[in-house]
């Protein structure tokens, strides 16, 4: 079996075993009875919440709301009153769904009710399943969940008015619940703070930037024999200067100092270990070459005995320290060219390392730049490790190189890093984010990776990729989470271009260019939002297992290659799936677009659109464009797809 098919294979094992964990809707149950809410589909927290979440279930007990709906096969959970309220006013849900069946909610007892010091509701038990018209309702009270402000459901109005009046708060029906409008912080959010981001990272390089201008105190050679002598002789908030040539030594920095070599400078270690390590707040490291790094890494299987894609198993001992323990373990220990321990507003810049294991290794050392390192690791990835990691470190990352290695830039928990314009080379990833949310992955150009050029996984949020272009890997951009944006890539001569494995995520104005395969998706929740991208010479622009997926938005859909019908301000009138058998050879097979068009074939479109029962798996573009949106990218790169759009 090749591994392309064992892959598919997997995952349609897991899709599968995913579903079956599932409480299905009986379409001919007209009051079902409350599910379990662990075999709902969950809307409302990241995955790392669920799992915190799992290891409180004794000390919390959040708010949730189960619904069914009349044109999806699942319930869904929603962690939250506020996430159902929020999502419901969308046109589209009532497209995806249908209409909400039955609502029940877990409304509590108030005697029985109280806040943790953190504000998290905490009572005896998971709070009594109720129809959520029955229920009372308090509203801007103290109460929060991991994602922000709840509501809170009481089972009586006097219970309702009793937490209003030690916890703050409205108190409201059910009815009124539904008129308020609640702030979400969703993909609209990420897309809209996409510019903030980046003059945030431009702030953060222009104070790093300080430090590489600090006064010269000492020069290695005048002031002390080795560089280790001069650091340790020089007053902190000041320069070491290190001439022209080879230094054979292991450095630490335990001031606020910046290491600038001046001219040719190489720092070479033994062999043994990491060559330079910074344990000091604003220290710096500024053009040199690093070489002579040990070859300790966590090894070829750095997860062996933990899965940390999704199911990895808690016990009472598996808190957030622990749980970091074991990351750090497998990901974030061995040697590296620079090490930097504890240490905050660090700047690592004009560097050089040539390292069997890590480049620049980062724990619990928050806003640091990286900018302008090359990183050349061993070109048999197994036994090399991480370019840049990450450990509990947001960064800026930019303007670097990485080649030969596990992954270019690998991170964990570090919350708001900025990687951009950077170029990743014949690694196993390029990018790879684990428990990582608020990040801007931004211009980087990412080739022949043997495995993935982005890999967004362990169901972070709101992170945004944006502008990379990525090429000649088996998957380029593997996206996982919740509340994210995609937009402005290209994803081109890749075997699959983008695999959607996130929810609640605006994916827009990507070309995924020669593709085997442009774009696959496993999701349970229909809910990404799939607009103004171009599918263009792709032997197969979708696939798409699970629910109906409708993938226009406010009238506006996407360009394939292939759709045909007659233009009307730029859209065609006729519908296109790119996984409708026809359809989906329209792109590669002479004289479709006649058949395409017979009176039959739109007969059967529009039965299968108006029959809820023929419409698993399929996804459907209401709104084709007639041309595309990277039109000058695809022009420069010799692309000339038919537009197939006639004038009416």
């Amino acid at each position: 079996m090749s591994g392309r098919s064992y892959s598919l294979l997997l995952v349609v094992v897991l899709l599968v075993a995913a579903i079956v964990g599932l409480f299905a809707i009986d379409a001919g149950q007209s009051d079902p009875e409350p599910a379990d809410f662990d075999q709902t589909v969950t809307i409302g927290l990241s995955l790392e919440h669920e799992r915190w979440l799992e290891d409180e279930r004794e000390a919390v007990t959040l708010p949730r709301v189960q619904t069914f709906y009349s044109e999806y096969p699942y319930v869904v959970g929603y962690f939250g009153v506020e996430q159902f309220v929020a999502v419901q006013d969308e046109p589209r849900y009532e497209q995806l769904f249908g209409y909400p069946m039955t609502i029940y909610v877990s409304a509590f007892d108030a005697a029985e009710l109280d806040l943790t010091e953190d504000n998290l509701p905490t009572v005896d038990g998971d709070g009594e399943w109720t129809p959520a018209p029955e229920a009372t309702y308090v509203v801007d009270s103290q109460a929060q969940t991991p994602a922000g402000p709840t509501v809170v459901p009481l089972e009586t109005a006097d219970g309702a008015e009793a937490f209003s009046d030690e916890y703050g708060g409205t108190v409201l029906t059910w009815e009124e619940v539904l008129d308020q409008s609640f702030e979400t912080d969703d993909a609209e959010t990420v897309r809209q703070s996409v510019s903030d981001q980046q003059l945030a990272a431009n702030q953060q390089v222009a104070n790093a930037s300080n430090l590489r201008d600090r006064p010269e105190s000492l020069t290695v050679g005048e002031d002390g024999e080795t560089i280790q002598d001069a650091i340790e002789a020089a007053p902190p908030n000041t320069s070491v200067l290190v001439p022209e040539g080879v230094y054979e030594e292991e450095i630490e920095v335990e001031k606020p100092i910046t290491l600038k070599g001046k001219g040719d400078v190489s720092i070479v270690g033994d062999g043994n270990g990491t060559v330079v390590t910074l344990k000091a707040d604003r220290s710096a490291i500024v053009n040199v070459d690093i070489s002579g790094v040990g070859g300790d890494t966590p090894g070829a299987g750095p997860t062996d005995g933990h899965d940390h894609g999704g199911s990895h198993d808690h016990g009472e001992s598996d808190d957030d320290e622990a749980w970091d323990e074991v990351i750090e373990d497998d990901y974030a220990r061995g040697d590296a060219g620079v090490a930097v321990n504890e240490s905050r507003d660090v700047l690592v810049e004009d560097v050089h390392v040539v390292t069997p294991a890590s480049g620049v290794m980062l724990r619990d050392s928050p806003d640091a730049v990286i900018r302008d390192l090359q990183v050349v690791g061993s070109p048999n990835e197994f036994e090399a490790h991480m370019g840049v990691v990450l450990m509990r470190s947001p960064a800026v990352v930019e303007r670097s190189s990485f080649t030969h290695g596990l992954d270019g830039v690998y991170t964990h928990r570090a919350d708001g890093s900025v990687i951009r314009d950077n170029e990743m080379t014949e690694n196993r990833m390029g990018i790879h984010l684990m428990h990582t949310s608020d990040t801007l992955l931004a211009n980087n150009t990412i080739s022949e990776q043997s495995s993935t050029g982005i890999f967004v996984m362990t169901g972070p949020e709101r992170n945004a990729v944006v502008g990379n272009d990525i090429h000649q890997t088996p998957t380029a951009l593997d996206m996982g989470g919740t509340d994210s944006y995609v937009a402005a890539n290209v994803f081109h001569d890749n075997e699959v271009g983008l695999r959607a494995d996130g929810t609640a995520t605006i994916i827009e104005e990507n070309a995924l260019v020669s593709n085997e395969l442009g774009l696959e998706t496993w999701a349970l929740l229909p809910t990404n939002r799939v607009v103004e991208n171009d599918f263009v010479d792709n032997d197969r622009h979708v696939r798409s297992v699970g629910p109906l997926r409708v993938w226009s938005h406010d009238g506006v859909g996407n360009y394939w290659e292939g759709a045909v019908g007659l233009g009307d301000d730029g859209v065609l009138d006729r519908p296109y799936s790119p996984t409708d058998d026809i359809d989906s050879q329209l792109h590669s097979v002479d004289g479709t677009p006649t058949i395409a068009q017979a009176p039959a074939l739109d007969a059967l479109d529009w039965l299968e659109q108006a029959a809820s029962g023929l419409r698993s798996g399929d996804v459907i573009d209401d709104s084709p464009r007639c041309h595309p949106v990277n039109d000058e990218w695809l022009e420069a790169h010799g692309y000339t797809p038919k537009p197939y759009c006639e004038t009416p």
